[in-house]
């Protein structure tokens, strides 16, 4: 803690102990230099040998000083003196945020003002690491992965097929995908995939302009294209445009109904593209069923984990935010999902001042359309069946009967909160260490991203997906992204709060912490990112559960990198 200490003189001097993150960069070695080598003179020389002589001719004053060190040395054995050998006088520290208090290159920075409660708790933070390290060690346990491993091996029969697709150049396939970031990543799938059913060259994908955020991004903004291009070239052709060949044709236009076949999608379209030479796909969300043949469902594993790669400006920032939460230790990612749209569109409400309902509730009213479900539910019907998000109290909790400690560093993903900060404000106050990418970010390094909402949850990507636990507060397609990326990196831990069961013992006021805590660890044993068979879950993306088709545990299987 910095601590102000004034004397009794007209002139007050400041003095604040700096924390060990400022002073560790000057070696042990440089600060035993400075201490064991005062400056000389040749004055302090001559007085030596006057003190010498002087001594050499009383020697029994000499026998007296001698005895009054003795005793003034074993008086300073009992008194406390301060760990630090001086006091370090700082002029006006600032700081740009709390995070570049806390750890911003180990260094302070000077970019706005610190808060006493900042200070504070910066300088008592590593007092409790030990003490928090041995309490929650077993919150941070990653799940048995079970030895299961990427392995992408494609049979011979559709490695020898995909040497004549690459080389066609008399079918296109282009496509229009919409919505955001990741409903965007789900279409670009299933449009390769497509093309591959068809055999035909895939056109770079046309992001639609999103209507709610306004985003123009292009593929090449969000994706690194040649990249794209490199990993999938052995199964499917990615051209950047349509050749000239084929700029005056007319396309075909269709929009498939959902969950449908690769024999469908062929007997549909194949014969017309063949005709045409190029066809036009628009609304894929969800168009593609789910239960492909083997190599079509590694095809989609092979474009979700490996093509997909986000374009360079977006990675540096992504890893460079990652790095800044990872170096203070282990840290958790929680996607939030809080914002406006989503309470609206889920039938539930915030949780916060009456005000914050009524205004739901218009909205809701005047556009029923944005309901997505069940509108006959109530919404106390909504949230005991789990079908609502989790808001910042209820977060905080499971958090904490889950073993997360206060000194746990949290990054949230996410859009603004309906109700701003003071909808975080529970979260907050039990986990002090809560940043964004905002808070993260030194200035000016987010501008280039600003107004584009689909490179700015890529960042929460990147840095949500390098954490070393992930929990969503809802569903939704970021999260489902996140849990297959994490299966197939080794199975790290991701939480699936369990509301449908756990919500119950949220409202028993009167339920023990204890209890509490041990009822909410049984419900989620077997929730924490653990290997699932997708052949257990019907109708389920292999994107979201990647064992078996898209992982295996045998050593002897061939893998793909």
């Amino acid at each position: 803690m910095a601590k102000w200490k004034r004397k009794n003189s007209p002139k007050q001097l400041s003095y604040i102990s700096v924390p060990s993150q400022i002073i560790n960069p000057i070696s042990s070695s440089s600060l035993q230099s400075l201490l064991d080598s005062p400056k000389k003179s040749s004055r302090n020389h001559n007085a030596f040998f006057f003190i010498n002589g002087f001594f050499a001719r009383h020697s029994k004053l000499l026998c007296f000083f001698t005895l009054l060190s003795l005793s003034f040395l074993g008086i300073l054995m009992f008194v406390p003196f301060s760990p630090y050998p001086c006091a370090i006088t700082l002029p006006n520290v600032s700081i740009s945020s709390s995070y570049h208090l806390k750890s911003e290159l180990g260094a302070i920075s000077s970019y706005g003002h610190a808060s006493k409660s900042e200070l504070e708790a910066f300088s008592s933070e590593n007092g409790r690491e030990e003490e928090d390290e041995a309490g929650d060690s077993e919150f941070w346990k990653q799940p048995d992965g079970l030895g299961y491993r990427p392995c992408l091996d494609f049979n011979k029969e559709f490695k020898r097929e995909s040497e004549r697709i690459v080389k066609e150049k008399r079918k296109y396939l282009m496509v229009v995908v919409a919505g955001g970031l990741n409903q965007q990543r789900n279409q670009i799938v299933d449009a390769v995939v497509i093309a591959r059913i068809l055999g035909a060259a895939l056109v770079v994908p046309i992001l639609q302009v999103n209507v709610i955020w306004g985003d123009e991004s292009e593929f090449g903004e969000i994706f690194d294209l040649e990249h794209f291009k490199r990993v999938l070239r052995d199964e499917v052709r990615v051209v950047s445009a349509l050749p000239s060949t084929h700029l005056m044709t007319r396309p075909v236009e269709g929009s498939p109904p959902l969950h449908v076949t690769p024999a469908w999608i062929r007997s549909r379209y194949l014969k017309r593209l063949k005709r045409e030479g190029v066809l036009l796909l628009r609304g894929l969300d969800s168009r593609l069923s789910k239960d492909l043949p083997p190599d079509l469902q590694k095809l989609r594993c092979k474009v979700a984990f490996h093509a997909l790669k986000f374009a360079k400006p977006v990675e540096e920032i992504g890893n460079k935010i990652a790095e800044r939460m990872r170096r203070n230790g282990p840290y958790i990612a929680l996607h939030l999902r809080m914002e406006k749209d989503v309470w609206v569109r889920t039938g539930c409400l915030p949780g916060l001042q009456p005000q914050y309902d009524e205004i739901i509730y218009n909205e809701r009213m005047q556009r029923p359309q944005l309901l997505t479900a069940r509108s006959n539910m109530t919404y106390h019907q909504r949230k005991l069946a789990g079908l609502c998000p989790l808001n910042a109290m209820e977060v905080s909790r499971l958090l904490k009967a889950l073993g997360a400690s206060k000194s746990a560093r949290i990054y949230w993903a996410g859009g603004q909160p309906l109700g701003g900060k003071e909808a975080l404000l529970p979260i907050i106050r039990e986990f002090p260490h809560f940043y964004n990418k905002e808070d993260l970010a030194l200035p000016g390094e987010l501008e280039p991203f600003r107004n584009k909402a689909s490179l700015m949850a890529a960042i929460d990507y990147i840095v949500s997906d390098k954490s070393d636990v992930f929990m969503p507060s809802h569903g939704g397609n970021m999260g489902h992204a996140l849990q297959g990326h994490r299966a197939y990196a080794g199975h790290k831990k991701y939480i699936t709060p369990n509301k449908r069961q756990m919500l119950h013992y949220f409202m028993n006021s009167s339920l023990p912490e204890a209890e509490f805590n041990r009822i909410i660890k049984e419900l989620h044993k077997d929730s924490l990112g653990q290997p699932e068979l997708r052949t257990s879950k019907a109708q389920r993306d292999v994107t979201k559960y990647p064992v078996p088709e898209c992982m295996c545990n045998d050593s002897h299987a061939p893998s793909f990198i």
